[in-house]
């Protein structure tokens, strides 16, 4: 059993208490060159982690240059559904060399996106199960973008079975039945700004069953603003009042709902959450 001091506890407990924005854009063009303001006022309200989704060549190369600049930053890479037309080998052999980068903590975002007709659904679907199979081989946790096309994730899911490592339904949008489906198949479901919209009590439902194991919090900055910033440009900082919609919804205390998502995304990210 691990001995702490009475100070280890007391920074322990901080550390557990500071949000982990679990899916953020924070390598966007909007945030371009405005990172150092973006990360203080995050931390000005408490955050104090920030997974950084990288999902076409740019973006993965400003997710990782990010997370070598800041040491509260990791780094999520992978291949997004709509970008699936233009995945081959060559993509493929390049993301797998970058996943050897020590910030990279995940696979992802990568999934299936019906609204957007930028990628067939026979695209989409090879292309998913391809970066699943790549994600067991390198023993990474994935995280799934769904946008309107729900029952296709969930059978791929089920028929490739997800890594050993886990792994998130991003931005989780739908209500307790497919809640439960994700859960039974051993994801974490992560809630976002949508959490806090008026027209979604179906997602409260489904926030107030999740295990507290399997909890998490996002932004998906810069877009998904939550209420009362709904129709701003989404940041980090306002993580926070997700956070806050999510305690009530559980009845528990904000610090205890810090806490616990931000435990669930250490051992999920398997990650000490260094910060300097």
């Amino acid at each position: 059993m691990a001995h702490y001091s009475a100070r280890d506890l007391v920074d322990r407990k901080e550390t557990m208490q500071r949000l982990f924005d679990t899916h953020t854009h924070l390598n966007a063009t909007a945030f371009k060159g405005q990172e150092d303001q973006i990360i203080q006022q995050a931390h000005d309200q408490g955050v104090g982690y920030f997974a950084v989704v990288g999902f076409d060549r740019e973006t993965i190369e400003r997710s990782l240059a990010l997370s070598e600049r800041y040491d509260e930053v990791i780094s999520v890479i992978g291949w997004h559904p709509t970008e699936a037309y233009c995945y081959n080998g060559e993509v493929e052999r390049w993301i797998e060399q970058q996943l050897e980068h020590p910030k990279v903590k995940m696979y992802g975002e990568i999934g299936l996106d019906y609204h957007w007709d930028t990628s067939t659904k026979a695209e989409q679907w090879r292309v998913f199960r391809r970066q699943i199979a790549i994600a067991k081989e390198h023993n990474l946790p994935i995280t799934i973008h769904n946008r309107d096309a729900t029952d296709d994730v969930y059978q791929i899911l089920k028929e490739e079975g997800i890594p050993d490592a886990g792994g998130i339904m991003h931005s989780f949008g739908e209500g307790v039945d497919d809640a439960k489906r994700f859960l039974d198949l051993g994801m974490h479901l992560s809630f976002s700004g949508v959490l806090t919209f008026k027209k979604t009590e179906e997602v409260r439902q489904a926030a107030a069953i999740v295990p507290d194991h399997r909890l998490l919090i996002e932004t998906d900055a810069p877009y998904l603003a939550p209420e009362p910033m709904r129709g701003k440009q989404n940041q980090p900082a306002y993580v926070r009042y997700v956070a806050e919609r999510l305690a009530q919804v559980r009845q528990m205390s904000y610090a205890d709902l810090a806490a616990l998502t931000t435990q669930n995304a250490f051992e999920l990210f398997r990650w000490k959450g260094e910060q300097s």
